[in-house]
């Protein structure tokens, strides 16, 4: 995988030890040079699947509707991609590049899967509207402190990999929906298996729109963990029988070069 041009990928992955969801946002707009920024580094996000369509949409606040309180921010991106095999993972995967990106510009931002753009917003995409990012000038602490300030799941909870299983450390701190986890890695470090543990009843009903995108998130963390290690990552899907594993759902390899 490669990436923009307009920030140094270390500074992204500097990120994923700190980063956190930014509830409380300024109310005034960010500047337009930076909202200028934002729309080329949009440009250079990089997809799962090329062959999906995909676009992203800047609304403000009179955009937006939800039948529940949410975070009020200046600013959302509305994120819409073609309806094929993998599309809500690839999504994750490209606007978690965009997540990164604004924290480590000192941008807070959140994921919001309840709230949605005006339907007369969504009806005028020809794609399939996903899910929305919001973000602004921070009002609360924009980074955590250290690493102990995440509320995750232990390695030996999210992989069965005998060794190396430290490689995993960027994929575990990973965001997902109502911090859900729902990953697992298999393998080593040349070849690891992408599993989502199959969810139960409850959390299929709830959860189902948006684990893909979540695991979307996690492979991204795990592929710019790579890339920073001077190492290419291929995504590829090959649920071939020997992958099976009880009790999960395969979903990707990843295979180091």
């Amino acid at each position: 995988m490669h990436g923009s041009n307009l920030i140094d990928q270390e500074d992204l992955y500097k990120t994923i030890f700190q980063r956190k969801s930014v509830r409380k946002f300024q109310v005034e707009p960010l500047p337009d040079s930076v909202l200028a920024l934002l729309r080329e580094f949009i440009k250079d996000l990089l997809p799962i699947y090329g062959e999906i369509e995909t676009s992203f949409m800047f609304l403000s606040p009179d955009d937006i509707r939800s039948f529940l309180p949410q975070p009020q921010a200046p600013h959302y991106i509305a994120a819409f991609s073609q309806k094929r095999e993998g599309y809500r993972t690839n999504i994750g995967l490209m606007l978690q590049q965009l997540d990164l990106f604004l924290s480590a510009q000192g941008i807070g931002s959140c994921w919001l899967g309840i709230p949605k753009p005006k339907k007369e917003i969504i009806e005028s995409n020809p794609l399939e509207y996903i899910i929305l990012l919001a973000f602004g000038a921070p009002k609360e602490k924009l980074h955590r402190s250290s690493v102990s300030e995440f509320k995750r799941k232990s390695l030996s909870e999210i992989s069965d990999m005998e060794s190396d299983a430290q490689i995993l450390e960027p994929a575990r701190l990973a965001p997902s929906s109502v911090n859900n986890q729902p990953w697992f890695f298999s393998g080593d470090r040349k070849n690891i298996n992408v599993y989502c543990k199959a969810p139960n009843f409850l959390k299929n009903l709830l959860l189902k729109k948006w684990i893909p995108i979540d695991m979307g998130i996690a492979i991204y963390h795990l592929c710019l963990h790579f890339k920073i290690k001077g190492q290419e990552v291929k995504i590829i899907q090959d649920p071939n029988p020997s992958r099976e594993k009880p009790g999960y759902v395969y979903f990707n390899t990843l295979k180091i070069v």
